[in-house]
């Protein structure tokens, strides 16, 4: 790509549709301090790039929690974050995506600030190192424009895993400064334990 030339602009995407099978509910739908998670994530996002999209399957466009926000809906084979990554890379070719899942209830303005600051255009994406086996986290990332043709490739020949794409292709890894942010949740214990630090039980 072209460096001299200014960067992309970002919009932003919230990963919400996976069936939170080991939740056994809707994990958009759960609540924080009295607020639902994809709303959180949602309004967090905005305050750094606009407009900002939920990532949705078919099935989930009435969904009340997810309608009431702009969608982009699966526009492509498979199951997975890959899926709603490369729909939202397809729904407008020109701008990098602000990717963000809707289970990280600490997510922050201090990660999200760190992120787009530290960005690097010419990578395919800019990710957060874990900071538990060093690898991508791919749900907390900005995706280049230029990822779409490699991810196609990527999924074609039966590629799923966004993290091991990044591992692949050298997205450029930064140190969180704030870890805690990238925590997810996916099971009622993690829910209840999570939800214990906000101003409402679980």
């Amino acid at each position: 790509m072209n460096l001299t030339a200014a960067p992309p602009p970002i919009r932003g995407l919230i990963l919400a549709g996976g069936s939170s099978s080991r939740m056994h509910r809707d994990k958009a739908a759960l609540r924080y301090g009295g607020q639902h998670q994809l709303d959180r994530a949602f309004d967090l996002a905005s305050l750094h790039v606009s407009p900002v999209f939920v990532s949705v399957r078919a099935s989930q466009t009435g969904d009340p929690t997810r309608a009431q926000r702009p969608m982009i809906v699966d526009s492509f084979p498979g199951e997975g974050p890959i899926v709603g990554i490369r729909s939202a890379l397809a729904a407008d070719p020109r701008v990098a995506w602000l990717v963000v899942a809707c289970d990280l209830p600490f997510l922050s303005e201090t990660a999200l600030s760190q992120l787009l600051r530290e960005r690097d255009p010419a990578a395919v994406a800019t990710a957060f190192r874990s900071t538990h086996d060093g690898l991508p986290e791919p749900l907390c990332a900005i995706w280049e424009p230029h990822a779409a043709a490699a991810l196609s490739s990527y999924q074609d020949g039966g590629g799923q895993c966004p993290r091991k794409f990044l591992m692949r292709h050298g997205a450029r890894l930064l140190d969180a400064k704030d870890p805690r942010a990238l925590d997810n949740v996916n099971t009622p214990e993690e829910y209840a334990h999570a939800s214990s630090t906000f101003d409402t039980p679980a």
